[in-house]
C-alpha cells in the first residue's frame, strides 16, 4: 500500500547562507578514501575469469585432459571422440577453439584444407602402444605370431585408417609381417577407447591400445610393449583456432598441466 501525505502550507523563512565547498578538505578526504576502493576493487579484478572455451580431443586423452581443464581459470566444454571425427567437425565448421589430435596425419588433413593456422600448431604430448589382455586372463601370446595366439577369436584396435591407434597398430604388423596373417582376425572400432572397453569387458582376448589406455583401466594388463622403432612417433598435435584458444593452449603447455600429464602416463613435448 502506498501512503500519501496530506499537503501542508510552507512557511516562509529567511534564506540560509549555505557554505562553500572546501575544495581542500575534499581532495583530502578522497585521497583517504580512495586506498580503500582499490583495495575493495583488485581482487575482485585478479579473480577474473578468462573466455569460456570448447575444446575438441581424441579420446585417448579422456581422464587427464578432463583434470588439466578443471585448473584452467575459466569454463571448459570437452568434446571427446576419434581424431578423425574431430578434424572432419572443426573441418565443417564446429564451433571449438581448440582441436587436440592424437596423430600428425589429421591436423595435416585441417592445415592442406586451410582450417587450421600452420604457425599455431604445436606437438604437445607423446605416448607409446601396448598389447593388452582381460586382467584376470591368463593368455600369454608370442607377439610375433598373434594370428596363431586368437585362432577364432579378434583383436581389437582403432580402424586401420582413420584412428591414429589402429593406424600405428597396423605399421607394427606390417613391421613385423604379421599384417596378412591377422587383418581378417580384427575387431575394428572408431576410437581407441571403445577398442579397450572390448578387452576390458573380455569380448576380445587382446587389443592394441596407448600405455595411458591401459594404465587408466583396472579391468586390462598390458602383456607386451610395442616397440618404439615399429611405427611411426606417437604425437598429439595441437592447435589453437580463436583467441581464447590461444590461452587455454598457454595453460596446456604449462608446468602443472605437464606434471598432469605425466601422471597419466603421457610424455610432454618440450616447448
Amino acid at each position: 500500500m502506498v501512503h500519501q501525505e496530506k499537503p501542508t502550507r510552507a512557511k516562509l523563512t529567511r534564506p540560509v547562507a549555505l557554505a562553500r565547498p572546501n575544495r581542500l578538505t575534499d581532495t583530502a578526504r578522497m585521497k583517504r578514501f580512495l586506498p580503500h576502493v582499490i583495495a575493495v576493487l583488485l581482487p575482485t579484478l585478479g579473480m577474473a575469469e578468462q573466455p569460456s572455451v570448447t575444446v575438441f580431443a581424441a579420446a585417448s586423452l579422456r581422464g587427464a585432459l578432463d583434470e588439466v581443464a578443471r585448473g584452467y581459470d575459466g569454463d571448459v566444454a570437452l568434446s571427446f571422440g576419434g581424431s578423425g571425427t574431430m578434424a572432419r567437425q572443426v573441418d565443417a565448421g564446429a564451433p571449438a577453439d581448440v582441436v587436440l589430435l592424437a596423430a600428425p596425419v589429421w591436423m595435416d588433413w585441417l592445415r592442406d584444407r586451410g582450417a587450421v593456422d600452420p604457425d599455431a600448431v604445436v606437438d604437445l604430448l607423446g605416448n607409446a602402444l601396448v598389447l593388452i589382455a582381460p586382467a584376470d586372463s591368463d593368455i600369454a601370446p608370442d607377439p610375433a605370431d598373434l594370428a596363431g595366439a586368437l585362432g577364432d577369436a579378434r583383436l581389437a584396435m582403432g580402424q586401420r585408417d582413420a584412428v591414429p591407434a589402429g593406424i600405428y597398430a597396423r605399421e607394427w604388423f606390417e613391421k613385423t609381417g604379421q599384417w596378412e596373417a591377422i587383418s581378417a582376425h580384427l575387431a575394428e572400432t572408431d576410437n581407441v577407447r571403445s577398442a579397450l572397453a572390448l578387452v576390458a569387458r573380455a569380448e576380445t582376448p587382446l587389443g592394441v591400445v596407448y600405455r595411458t589406455d591401459a594404465m587408466a583401466e583396472p579391468q586390462v594388463r598390458i602383456v607386451y610393449d610395442i616397440p618404439k622403432d615399429t611405427h611411426r612417433p606417437i604425437t598429439y598435435p595441437a592447435a589453437a583456432l580463436t583467441d581464447s584458444g590461444a590461452a587455454f593452449m598457454a595453460h596446456l603447455r604449462s608446468e602443472g598441466a605437464r606434471a598432469v600429464f605425466a601422471r597419466y602416463g603421457f610424455e610432454p613435448r618440450p616447448e
